[in-house]
């Protein structure tokens, strides 16, 4: 069993279309930098059947709703800050 920490990033087609195909490249690049990428899971999500919320980021099963790329970076550093 893992004690990492679960991330992850819905990619139905709602939230994938609203820019989330670029939040996953941005949170990779952001564990790597953090050197965080051995205490997270980060994956993808089927659809969380949250469309009209999206996107969608699910940190430790917190449902973080209405992400964009420009507030990614201050959510993961307060939803990561203990881990680090």
């Amino acid at each position: 069993m893992s004690n990492k920490l679960e991330m992850q990033v819905c990619l139905g087609s709602s939230c994938f279309s609203r820019g989330n195909k670029e939040m996953v490249l941005f949170i990779k690049e952001y564990l790597r930098k953090n050197h965080l990428e051995d205490k997270v899971l980060f994956k993808g999500a089927r659809c969380l059947d949250l469309c009209s919320s999206g996107p969608n980021l699910v940190i430790n099963g917190k449902i973080i709703q209405g992400v964009s790329l420009s507030m990614v970076e201050k959510i993961l550093d307060q939803e990561l800050e203990d881990i680090r």
